[in-house]
């Protein structure tokens, strides 16, 4: 069913309640999400995205029945991940004949996605098209926001930003807008989002909210591909992905760690009453990364000043999931923030450096050896990591 946004711009999308991964399995949706798709009814009717693919024939069917296949003149595809391609092929087969508007590198992803041929027309930032009643759309690329295929899509005439991916959540409501859902949820939800997915990109992010602010146009709703639409103060949202572009950390640390018999463990909740006796304004984060969601870990890091991890040595190495996300901090890029390692060893004791160069690589400044325990930790033991973690609040 179709939702007025605004004017004779309409909301087509499918709300998710039920998605609880995304990617695969690699983000964690606790809140569902939606596939946003748009419906422009002016002179010319225009459908911007569709939605992912397991909703197609529902999506379609519905588009058939609200406005009917033969009058859509033409499609824009911001982007072609397939939750938001993938609803093309069913819609292309009941209207194989439609236009689609995407970028170069669009077609490049459609066409490898769906090995199909469709009648495209390459956009690049500038171009624009009449649509009728003093409206007009007009394109701006936006690789790497967060793939090479992105574009915004800007509506003229109602000063509406389709933003895709960039600005948007992972958040099912039926409210629609940002004024009318829990502030707190929707803000966790969005800086989850920049941190897990848009961080590698921080450096284009900032470009380009320059080049869209330097357009001096007037935008009155940022309308993503996922949650809600930014109706109030739409350029709050804008302001904080400057802000988190901008190698972004709060007063915080986060401690993640695994453990085998719980020496290790008990070094991490040592070094975290040290820091907060230490540091009483520092908010302390501590994971179990073996039993925590790593999408959230990954956003207390985002958030950290600086970060301690921590594993026991075994088979002179680490255990798997610390490995496992420390290859995806890797892959985020992070900067600007400090860390040390710890753990305890029973034998030759390698996990210390193995952690301090994963650190390294990683970006981060290890500020130290780290802190080692030899078996399982004594009082003597955790007193002293008490004082390394008050000595790394000093330090942070």
């Amino acid at each position: 069913m179709k939702r007025q946004v605004k004017g004779n711009v309409y909301w087509v999308g499918k709300i998710d309640w039920e998605l609880k991964k995304f990617h695969g399995s690699e983000y964690s949706t606790h809140k569902g999400s939606s596939y946003n798709s748009y419906l422009i009814r002016e002179e010319k009717t225009v459908l911007i995205d569709t939605v992912w693919m397991p909703f197609a024939k529902e999506f379609v069917d519905n588009l058939e029945a609200e406005v009917g296949l033969a009058n859509i003149d033409f499609l824009v595809q911001n982007h072609a991940e397939v939750d938001h391609s993938g609803a093309l092929p069913e819609l292309m087969r009941r209207r194989p004949d439609l236009p689609i508007y995407c970028t170069a590198n669009g077609v490049k992803s459609i066409k490898g996605q769906y090995h199909q041929d469709w009648d495209f027309h390459i956009v690049k930032t500038g171009d624009s098209i009449d649509l009728g009643n003093g409206k007009k759309l007009v394109f701006i690329e936006a690789p790497m926001l967060h793939w090479p295929d992105t574009m915004f899509t800007y509506l003229a005439g109602e000063a509406i930003l389709f933003s895709n991916d960039a600005f948007g959540h992972h958040y099912a409501s039926e409210l629609l807008f940002n004024d009318l859902v829990d502030q707190d949820e929707l803000y966790d939800e969005c800086i989850k989002y920049y941190a897990n997915i848009l961080t590698p990109f921080s450096a284009l992010v900032a470009k380009k909210i320059k080049e869209v602010v330097g357009l001096n146009v007037p935008v009155e709703m940022i309308a993503p591909s996922h949650g809600i639409i930014w109706r109030k103060d739409p350029l709050q949202i804008v302001t904080k992905y400057a802000e988190w572009a901008a190698d972004y950390q709060e007063n915080r640390v986060t401690i993640l760690y695994d453990s085998m018999w719980d020496g290790t463990r008990k070094l991490a909740e040592a070094m975290a009453h040290g820091i907060t006796d230490t540091a009483p304004g520092t908010e302390v984060c501590v994971h179990n990364v073996a039993k925590t969601d790593k999408n959230d870990v990954i956003t207390d890091v985002f958030r950290s000043k600086a970060i301690l991890v921590g594993s026991p040595t075994i088979n002179k190495g680490i255990l798997s999931a610390v490995a496992g996300i420390m290859e995806e901090i890797k892959g985020l890029r992070f900067k600007n923030k400090k860390a040390a390692s710890f753990g305890c060893y029973g034998w030759s004791g390698e996990s210390n450096a193995v952690l301090n160069g994963l650190l390294k690589d990683s970006g981060f400044e290890v500020l130290d050896e780290g802190f080692k325990a030899l078996w399982e930790p004594d009082t003597e033991i955790l007193n002293r990591a008490y004082d390394y973690g008050a000595e790394f609040a000093r330090h942070v």
